[in-house]
């Protein structure tokens, strides 16, 4: 009888280990708060499925699946599960159905919209959508617009304070901005390593993607960048393992900002630059502007700063799929920005 009892207790905890996921569905439109969070039973609130998968300490990766529909952020969204998530383990947020997905079409795209208040004072007050708190975290397949509170003078979507994290991944999200109404000051704004930033849209933020503090093993790729109307890129000081290609900056006023007084050399790679007001800046703390730097220590490696960008526009009442991705005729077109992993 014993050894019957041990053999239960054995299979018991080897389908506890074999679970690959913890997995909370959520639906706008059709959840309901007080529900399992079940795919037949999904919750309706981003922050009710966070604070929950906060609060998980089983094995494997946390996944939070968000349904069609828009999702209003009257606070920020932090991600900060209680458990100490291992190498293998990750926190992911993404549509439940991605861009890659046959179905998938743009009304399916998962809306992030904020209305909130300021609600962080690092560095200075401003506003947050997800605020990152941990490391190994996923966000993927959403769509994000801007701040639609009229006091909120900075708004960032997704942001990390903490330079002493690791593992951060934002993929196939869009940032769609506008700047009289809806504005983003900074996509996504981040500190610490390894940093994976890759086959996003960003359209008529202020700035795209500022990337500071300890950000060793920077990857910025397959992006496309509209209109960013200070500057494409921030970085600070990086002294190793960064990579930047295969994006495709266009129309912004810089392109690339140095954060920082040194002169270290970055390398440019398979990019496309143009149509850009100024190439690169430096921040001046005394006049709190930028100001073109014309020593920069840019390497690069196959960018065409010449040609015509084409990319699709909505047009008719639905929007096309491709909306915001370049034409087959663009420069460009041959580097795989964009949503679409070809």
């Amino acid at each position: 009888m014993r050894k019957s009892w041990y053999l239960i207790v054995f299979i018991l905890c080897f389908l506890i280990h074999a679970i690959p996921a913890q997995t909370i569905y959520v639906d706008a439109v059709n959840g309901n708060d007080h529900q399992a969070g079940q795919l037949a039973t999904p919750l309706q609130s981003i922050a009710k499925a966070v604070q929950i998968a906060n609060a998980l300490t089983g094995q494997g990766n946390i996944i939070i699946k968000l349904m069609p529909g828009t999702y209003v952020l009257d606070d920020k969204i932090a991600i900060n599960p209680i458990k100490m998530l291992k190498d293998t383990a990750r926190y992911i947020i993404e549509a439940h159905i991605m861009p890659s997905d046959s179905d998938w079409i743009p009304e399916k795209m998962p809306i992030i919209q904020s209305v909130s208040a300021n609600n962080s004072d690092t560095q200075f007050p401003h506003s947050t959508g997800f605020l990152v708190a941990s490391s190994h975290v996923t966000i993927r397949g959403l769509k994000f617009l801007g701040n639609a509170n009229p006091e909120v003078p900075f708004y960032y979507p997704i942001t990390r304070e903490n330079p002493a994290l690791q593992d951060m991944v934002v993929s196939q999200c869009l940032f769609i901005a506008e700047q009289n109404s809806t504005a983003i000051q900074g996509g996504v704004w981040a500190q610490g390593q390894t940093i994976d930033i890759n086959h996003c849209v960003f359209k008529a933020c202020r700035n795209a993607i500022l990337v500071f503090q300890n950000i060793d093993g920077c990857s910025i790729r397959n992006n496309i960048i509209y209109g960013a109307y200070e500057s494409a890129f921030w970085i600070g000081e990086n002294k190793a393992d960064f990579t930047f290609t295969n994006n495709v900056i266009s129309g912004c006023h810089y392109f690339w900002t140095n954060s920082f007084e040194g002169n270290q050399t970055y390398r440019i790679q398979n990019s496309v630059i143009v149509d850009t007001d100024h190439y690169v800046g430096r921040w001046n703390r005394e006049k709190q502007g930028l100001g073109e730097m014309m020593d920069h220590k840019l390497k690069e490696e196959g960018v065409k700063k010449k040609g015509e960008i084409q990319f699709v526009e909505r047009q008719q009442p639905l929007y096309p799929s491709n909306y915001l991705h370049l034409l087959p005729e663009s420069i460009g077109y041959e580097l795989n920005a964009g949503l679409f992993k070809r």
